[in-house]
């Protein structure tokens, strides 16, 4: 489901800032190498999180799914100079390609992967969160927006992909689209965060914790 016209999308990602070299080759690298790589953040959602972070400015920001590196990447390149950044991955040859990519960046000894389930990295987590990003398992989203809220600091925000599912969130055919579905409800009324629901590429909710 094309959620907006082809040709404005174009326009704004052609509005939109260009990423680092190094980012391109990672999206050629993730095209040619990975199913799916569809997955991958992209231009505009990536620049949009180097802004947040760049404004936000967190000392700890967690990621849940790496995939290929491009979102992490993205963040690094706006964090302060005390900044760091947990990602969490499960696939083995994603954490590769980000692995790599990870070393040949200015930012690699800002970006520490944990190659586990994400819950159990985000309870082992001894510090409070900053800034969160969440796109991964998308039936599992209820429970990370759970799991990572209780452990984000006051005026802490929370960002999460893929908040519309290429629109399957409005007839739910499937479990993913009914979780995604579930939790935007449970955001809008969640009296413990402040939160809007931005039309940008397949939906992102930002959220602020109270």
């Amino acid at each position: 489901m094309n959620l907006v016209d082809e040709y404005l999308e174009n326009y704004v990602y052609e509005s939109t800032k260009e990423e680092s070299e190094l980012l391109q080759e990672l999206i050629l690298r993730t095209s040619k190498s990975i199913p799916r790589p569809h997955m991958l953040t992209g231009r505009v959602v990536g620049r949009l999180l180097k802004l947040l972070v760049q404004i936000h400015r967190p000392k700890l920001v967690l990621e849940v799914g790496t995939f290929t590196g491009y979102s992490a990447l993205s963040m690094a390149e706006g964090l302060p100079e005390d900044g760091k950044i947990i990602t969490c991955e499960i696939d083995m040859r994603a954490k590769e390609i980000a692995e790599e990519f990870f070393q040949r960046s200015p930012y690699k000894n800002k970006i520490e992967l944990k190659m586990a389930p994400a819950l159990e990295t985000i309870g082992a987590l001894k510090d409070l969160i900053d800034f969160s990003f969440i796109d991964a398992d998308k039936s599992a989203y209820p429970e990370y927006y759970e799991q990572i809220l209780r452990r984000t600091k006051p005026g802490g925000l929370i960002v999460i992909d893929n908040a519309l599912l290429s629109g399957r969130v409005l007839n739910q055919p499937d479990n993913s689209s009914k979780a995604v579905a579930s939790l935007n409800k449970k955001i809008t009324e969640d009296d413990r965060v402040e939160n809007v629901f931005l039309t940008i590429r397949d939906g992102i909710q930002l959220i602020r914790k109270k």
